[in-house]
């Protein structure tokens, strides 16, 4: 079966900046057997009734670690009586997609496998056991890594059905930014009306989702932090009362002049480091801060001094072990963004939309930290 190699096409100067240390090889040498443009014949199970034999589709391949993804034919396999195979039309890119290529995120998919952690699309088929939705359905899917293609095959207990009225390519930025903020806003930080929100990487999708949810639905008043004027400016936009460009001095000190001495109540911080500690500096009496990423590269280590002299709390949210530990809130809480975007209270920000054969391209375009919102890959 032939495969579409994009990664061997890619420029040497893109390969040195999604991976600084990609083995740079001759032309004779990257055209040659293994890695990832090889021809890996993936075969037809046989046995099983549907759609599977004969199918294939196109999917995004890590076969090797650290280098570009490569976009191949897949042949399909059958259902089991759990599962369901959705016709799949936009998938999210997440930070998380780009370090598990890497061999740098909490979970290492055995190799070769296809990135993608949250998609929409419409039903194909269903297993012989699964009642809660048919062909022809609208639905979400949160998967472990296996979105970015054309057909994805998942259990029918991680797929929601979209409400009329919401168009598949909103929805599919509802399952980890939207429940990443209504996470930390509800679940952890117990956010109450007219408590003062910080976001800190405020121009991305987990802090766009954060100003919506905590504006929009919870009624709080939110100041958001970004690394530039123009990603200021997008939040402001997006319903910030407040800006602060965190490149241009103290984030600390910023926040002061817009609050005072009090501090904030709550803040969701992405960034890590220097920008965390100023952040918890940055706190108010019996204040919450909520740790959702770490997108400046750098894990600060908490002085628990802070958190005794002001009665403050400081805590974790990893969206991904709230599927595994506790699924009734995960499917809650995802349940109410759906209800939310139907209800028109609350409108996703999508910064850019790529084809599957630039997959690559958008995995650049969020290194390098141009993107604003969410980025979507476009299976159609």
């Amino acid at each position: 079966m032939a495969a579409v190699a994009w990664g061997r096409c890619l420029p040497r100067v893109w390969l040195r900046r999604w991976c600084p240390d990609f083995p740079l090889r001759s032309e004779s040498q990257t055209a040659g057997g293994g890695g990832v443009g090889s021809n890996r014949p993936l075969l037809c199970v046989a046995g099983g009734p549907g759609l599977a034999c004969g199918r294939h589709y196109r999917a995004a391949l890590c076969a090797e670690l650290k280098h570009p993804l490569a976009i191949e034919e897949v042949a399909s396999r059958p259902v089991r009586p759990h599962e369901v195979r959705v016709d799949v039309h936009f998938c999210g890119v997440n930070f998380a997609d780009i370090l598990v290529c890497r061999g740098q995120y909490q979970e290492k998919p055995q190799l070769p496998f296809t990135p993608g952690m949250e998609f929409s699309g419409t039903v194909l088929e269903t297993g012989t056991d699964v009642s809660t939705v048919k062909e022809g359905d609208r639905v979400i899917g949160v998967s472990g890594f296996n979105g970015m293609a054309e057909e994805c095959i998942i259990d029918h207990k991680t797929l929601w059905q979209i409400p009329e009225g919401v168009p598949l390519r909103e929805a599919a930025t509802l399952p980890v930014s939207y429940v990443t903020a209504i996470l930390a806003l509800e679940h952890r930080a117990c956010t109450r009306p007219g408590e003062t929100v910080l976001v800190t990487a405020a121009a991305g999708a987990t802090g766009l989702a954060v100003i919506d949810v905590a504006t929009n639905v919870l009624q709080a008043k939110v100041i958001a932090a970004a690394g530039s004027d123009e990603k200021c400016r997008l939040a402001m936009r997006k319903g910030a009362q407040s800006i602060v460009n965190y490149s241009q001095g103290s984030l600390k000190e910023a926040v002061r002049k817009l609050v005072g001495s009090d501090g904030v109540n709550v803040v969701i911080d992405a960034v890590g480091g220097d920008v965390f500690l100023e952040a918890l500096r940055s706190l108010a009496w019996e204040g919450r801060i909520v740790v959702v990423g770490f997108a400046g590269g750098t894990i600060a280590s908490v002085p628990a001094n802070l958190l005794l002299l002001k009665n403050v709390s400081a805590m974790g949210l990893y969206w991904g072990r709230y599927k595994e530990q506790n699924f009734p809130i995960f499917s809650r809480i995802l349940s109410s963004a759906l209800q939310y975007c139907q209800q028109g209270r609350i409108q996703p920000h999508i910064g850019a939309v790529f084809k599957l054969e630039e997959v690559n391209d958008a995995f650049l375009h969020v290194i390098q930290r141009k993107s604003t919102g969410k980025v979507l890959i476009s299976l159609k």
